[in-house]
């Protein structure tokens, strides 16, 4: 997890999305073009929250987001999203 020197506005949260798998289960190499956009990520900056409606993940937290969710930035040379707290689905213990 990295420390950005960026701050998201009302309920947008930063996530840093996790590798892209390198091979399946079966222990198949998985080639660049084949591989799957990932699903899950660590939250690295979150917003203040909408009025009446605080946030309910915080920084730090690993968490699961649709397939399309989000707009993708670079910053600092690595790839982030940002996208609504209501485009995460769940957090995962």
């Amino acid at each position: 997890m990295s420390k950005l020197n960026i701050k998201p506005l009302a309920d947008r949260v930063v996530v840093e999305p996790a590798a892209a798998e390198e091979r399946t289960a079966g222990g198949i190499i998985i080639p660049d073009t084949a591989k799957e956009k990932p699903q899950k990520g660590v939250v690295v900056a979150v917003g203040n929250g909408k009025k009446d409606e605080p946030m309910t993940v915080k920084t730090g937290d690993n968490v699961l987001y649709g397939k399309y969710s989000g707009t993708e930035i670079t910053l600092d040379g690595n790839t982030y999203l940002i996208m609504k707290e209501s485009d995460i689905y769940a957090i995962v213990k």
